[in-house]
């Protein structure tokens, strides 16, 4: 006994053991329970659901039935798994925010797209919906294949005849052993276009079938960003698409508030509300004072409302950035494709359907063409019995047994067992002449019918024909129109592409607050009038830099600790035209005691243009742009200073130009930017001017010899001069007087390179603000002290010039109450090479 027992063991080596057993495991896992058929989009789970409801005869036209009757019947005859898992997958197929059509129609609490679960199935009913009648049409016609169940007393279908293609309509996702699967849904009416497309032309690309099909479309609507993930998934099957939220602003009394009106696919609402929510906790997302969740049975309505000095794009690309308003759809287009897993393109995809709706059509006709040559064999039999009707009648009675009869039949007529067995069964009403004449019709309609059936096995056109025809009848009936609003023209989409590309001005004063405004805000009047408020600041402030600029150009800030920060204009807050703005630190991270002295906007950096630095103390550095390109959000060392010096200005110049830089005491100096060599970020610089005691540098400006030199005043003198009179000087030296400094013009507080067609701005630090035409201001040599620009009040002085465009309005001479706009003409030229971005900058420093 122990002998015959040690002979069956078997020496294996166990890692040889381990690998078979897993691969076994892992491949039963892969076929029979994550991945989904190509030829019906369904797995197995899904598939035994639909089949055993249709058993159980719950068509849409019946009523309702208990879910756990449903979940009884899977489990005993086609599924034994556990209930919850059979319960949860018929509970996706009858959820509108899962399923872009659904297959089960559902009665009661199946879920919400806040994740709450469905009621138990105790509570909630259910039956087929009418587009799964489509994937079980014809089942009983022999269409497709059944295997045995489980327990070998039931049958269940291998696949479902599927008359649509269902793995792209309503996609799927699917964990396997080593593998995975993640089809998005399709809009029903592209996706059998594409497939008719495919009929017509069978050599037709994935990237031509994207004509007909333009992408998934889920069921949750909102936005896909770009159409590169889908080209890259449908030629290839592995893609990565980009949703986004559809999102509105709302303007109401001054404030703004967005509205959330659909959320990508997948993405639980009740946990987007929450991490907003958190967000805000932890102040990652500034500028939201609430946030409420009105959806109701009408649709999704998420409100955030905002403060009113915040800007509505930059929070809502904020939460486009850190939430799942906007999440990724990474496709991997896999399906079992005979018996094996298979990443497939959409043409494989359509492809693989289109030949099982082939064998489909095929076996449906030969189904029914060999029930009509059944019932033509019986009517032929029938027709025999008539033509010799007193014959058959005599022969039957003169039979003692039914059995005896038939073989009488069969030996005299030459009829077979069928037949002659019909003839037996006939009804005595069927020999009257009516019904006599229904059998020939039927008889004949038959052998049409047959033909028919022939034609079209010994002819795959007309297979494809009919596939053509019945699609197209699924179409009609029940596609829809698209829900997902897929982006052309650019083939990535940045958050900014949802900002408005327009000039703007943007505004900073002495103490950091910073605001947006539309150029419309101003109009020109004439030289010497009393200007318009332009900012409401606290008695200590005054606007110290204002330039116009893109709103999609960076902003790069310069301190006057030599360090620089970089945003985008559209992210400053647009506010009204007294608004005192939003604290700078709010938007980048300077450090306490820190203020912004330079703004240089920038549309790209270029190689070949450089940074040339000037500071308090005279000091000039040239740095190339490109340098500056990777600016963390901490900021970045822009120029090592020296003791007791400050940053004061900071140009764009091309690297062979002059420079001229003005002192509060009136002295300037012009010389050429060769004179200073190209440096590294953390550079000093060399000396620019050497500076009297107690003086200091106040501006520098790029030199152009066909244009002058405007000086202005802390108490609003001015003047121009021909840019001839300042002779080109070796760096370094002591300069030549550019104005007269008296008690009554103060000191020099602007220094700027101007021209006729040019109007001149000045911001009072009382917040005053008056635009004059350039070619009103006097000419006046160098050593003089100039004319009146501005009536400043007591105790206030100019605070910041700026020039800008003419504008065609500038002669039009206002009364000095009114407020006045200019239009886009009177925006700067920003293509303009030679003053492209540093006209626009600020040169002020009190």
């Amino acid at each position: 006994m122990a002998e015959e027992k040690h002979s069956q063991i078997v020496d294996r080596d166990i890692g040889v053991e381990m690998r078979e057993s897993f691969m076994d495991y892992a491949m039963s896992i892969i076929v029979s329970r994550a991945l989904p058929d190509v030829r019906d989009g369904l797995k197995p789970v899904h598939r035994r659901i639909l089949f055993a409801m249709s058993e159980l005869g719950m068509s849409p036209d019946k009523p309702y039935k208990k879910s756990a009757r449903i979940v009884g019947e899977v489990i005993g005859k086609y599924h034994p798994h556990g209930d919850s898992a059979v319960y949860e997958s018929m509970v996706r197929m009858a959820q509108d925010f899962a399923m872009r059509n659904m297959l089960v129609d559902g009665h009661g609490n199946f879920g919400s797209i806040d994740g709450d679960m469905a009621a138990a199935m105790r509570y909630t009913e259910a039956r087929l919906s009418k587009l799964a009648m489509e994937m079980l049409r014809d089942i009983n016609k022999e269409t497709i294949d059944f295997i045995p169940n489980y327990d070998g007393e039931e049958h269940e279908p291998v696949v479902l005849p599927a008359r649509y293609p269902n793995l792209l309509v309503n996609g799927v996702t699917g964990i396997a052993v080593g593998m995975a699967t993640n089809i998005p849904p399709h809009n029903l009416g592209e996706v059998i276009d594409g497939v008719q497309a495919l009929i017509k032309n069978p050599e037709i690309t994935s990237l031509e079938l994207m004509d007909y099909i333009s992408g998934p479309d889920f069921p949750t609507a909102g936005f896909i960003l770009g159409r590169s993930g889908i080209r890259q998934a449908y030629t290839t099957g592995r893609g990565s698409v980009t949703m986004r939220a559809n999102a509105v602003i709302e303007e109401n009394n001054n404030k703004a508030r967005i509205i959330v009106h659909e959320i990508p696919y997948q993405v639980n609402k009740a946990r987007l509300v929450e991490k907003i929510a958190e967000l805000v906790r932890e102040k990652r997302i500034e500028g939201i004072t609430d946030l409420r969740d009105e959806s109701d049975r009408n649709g999704m309505r998420i409100v955030i409302e905002l403060r009113r000095d915040v800007n509505p794009n930059v929070v809502l690309n904020n939460l486009y950035k850190h939430t799942a308003m906007q999440s990724t759809f990474g496709i991997n287009m896999l399906a079992i494709v005979n018996k094996e897993p298979k990443v497939l393109t959409l043409r494989e995809v359509l492809h693989h359907y289109l030949d099982h709706q082939i064998e489909v059509i095929r076996r449906r006709t030969e189904f029914d063409l060999k029930k009509a040559q059944a019932r033509a064999h019986i009517l032929e039999g029938l027709r025999i019995a008539l033509d010799h009707l007193d014959e058959v009648i005599k022969l039957i009675r003169g039979s003692q047994t039914a059995e005896i009869a038939r073989e009488g039949l069969i030996e005299r007529f030459g009829l077979s067992f069928e037949q002659a067995q019909a003839i037996l069964e006939m009804r005595l009403q069927r020999l009257t002449g009516l019904e006599r004449e229904k059998i020939e019709a039927e008889y004949n309609e038959l052998l049409k019918r047959i033909a028919e059936f022939q034609e079209i096995l010994a002819n795959e056109s007309l297979v494809l024909e009919i596939i053509s025809t019945e699609l197209q009848e699924v179409r009609d009936k029940f596609a829809d129109e698209r829900r997902t609003v897929i982006t052309v023209g650019e083939e990535s989409i940045l958050d900014e592409d949802l900002i408005p590309r327009e000039e703007v001005i943007i505004t900073i004063t002495h103490t950091g607050y910073i605001k947006r405004l539309p150029v419309t805000t101003y109009r020109s009047q004439k030289r010497g009038g009393r200007g318009v408020i332009g900012m409401d600041t606290k008695d200590s402030d005054f606007v110290e830099h204002l330039f116009v600029t893109n709103s999609h150009h960076y902003l790069m800030f310069f301190t006057d600790k030599g360090k620089a920060y970089r945003i985008k204009a559209y992210e400053i807050p647009e506010l009204g035209r007294t608004a005192r703005g939003t604290p700078i630190i709010n938007l980048i991270q300077i450090e306490q005691g820190e203020t912004v002295n330079a703004v240089i906007p920038v549309e790209k950096f270029e190689e070949d243009k450089y940074l040339f630095f000037a500071t308090r103390q005279g000091i000039v550095k040239k740095t190339p742009l490109d340098d500056y390109i990777n600016i963390r959000k901490g900021g970045l060392i822009a120029i090592n200073l020296r003791e007791d010096d400050d940053l004061i200005e900071v140009k764009l110049t091309h690297g062979n130009q002059e420079l001229i830089m003005g002192t509060a005491q009136g002295m300037s100096i012009r010389f050429p930017e060769s004179d200073v060599r190209s440096m590294g970020r953390s550079a000093t610089g060399v000396k620019g001017i050497s500076l009297d005691s107690g003086d200091t540098l106040i501006g520098m400006d790029i030199v152009d010899p066909d244009q002058d030199v405007l000086i202005v005043t802390t108490k609003g003198y001015g003047k121009r001069t021909p840019i001839g009179e300042y002779r080109t000087q070796n760096r370094g030296g002591k300069g030549i007087k550019t104005i007269n400094v008296t008690d009554k013009n103060g000191q020099v507080v602007s220094l700027k390179v101007v021209k006729d067609e040019e109007d001149l701005m000045i911001i009072t630090s009382s917040g005053t603000l008056i635009r004059t035409s350039m070619a009103g201001i006097s000419t006046m040599g160098r050593n003089t002290q100039g004319v009146k620009l501005i009536n400043t009040r007591d105790e206030d002085s100019v605070g910041t010039v700026c020039r800008t465009d003419k504008s065609e309005e500038t002669e039009d001479y206002l009364d000095e109450e009114n407020v006045s706009l200019p239009g886009p003409e009177d925006l700067l030229d920003l293509t303009d090479d030679e003053h492209t971005l540093d006209a626009e900058s600020d040169t002020t420093e009190e």
